[in-house]
């Protein structure tokens, strides 16, 4: 009889996503993807209640490791807001592109919208933690409920931009997604000019951008 292996989060994700790439399906139960993966089901429990957390996990990972990456260079340190933003995005959808065949499936295959926003409830914290970590300008309210709702403001309209980034990178076709670095450019740099009072040009750019490839206008 093989010996039981000693299992790590790595390993269980690994094993996960083959599965499901493979078989087109989540494993059918805990005990026989743990079988078939030659360890305890008790194992899995150790570090997931089911499948599900699982799959949260999964996304959540991609985000701590997008951090982990950026942390790591100095260069990354001496950008402004406006550039960490940048390289975030950057990061992070290379790591999808890396990932690409298992986070199509999962936030697509027969889900419902809603089913897939919360796999990404983790991935959510992480992001806006990140946002914060920014220093964003902000009005000066001198009022600290003000600030408190601006600040909420701020965090869940990005959040709102980093899902339509990933809705457009789910339909991109073009040659190495080259499209979702534009949107991504055009959009952080919009939204950033809002801030600083300078909007009209960047979110010109940006509307142009989207009309193009809404309505398929070639320039």
């Amino acid at each position: 009889m093989a010996k039981k292996k000693n299992i790590t989060t790595d390993f269980i994700i690994t094993a996960y996503m083959d599965y499901v790439l493979e078989h087109g399906e989540q494993p059918k139960n805990v005990y026989t993807f743990a079988k078939e993966n030659n360890f305890e089901e008790g194992k899995f429990y150790a570090f997931y209640t089911s499948f599900q957390t699982l799959e949260e996990n999964i996304f959540t990972t991609f985000g701590t490791n997008t951090i982990a990456l950026l942390s790591k260079s100095d260069e990354f340190l001496l950008f402004d807001a406006r550039n960490k933003l940048l390289s975030f995005y950057y990061t992070f959808f290379e790591q999808l592109t890396a990932n690409r065949s298992y986070v199509v499936y999962s936030l697509t295959a027969e889900k419902k919208p809603l089913q897939s926003l919360k796999l990404l409830k983790g991935l959510k914290q992480v992001f806006q933690d990140f946002i914060k970590s920014l220093d964003l300008k902000t009005l000066d309210l001198n009022q600290e409920r003000f600030e408190k709702i601006q600040n909420k403001a701020i965090e869940e309209s990005a959040w709102i931009q980093f899902l339509l980034t990933l809705k457009f990178w789910l339909d991109d076709s073009s040659p190495s997604f080259d499209k979702t670095d534009q949107y991504i450019e055009k959009s952080v740099n919009a939204s950033f000019d809002l801030i600083d009072n300078t909007p009209l040009k960047s979110l010109f750019d940006f509307g142009k951008f989207i009309f193009k490839e809404k309505f398929d206008i070639k320039s």
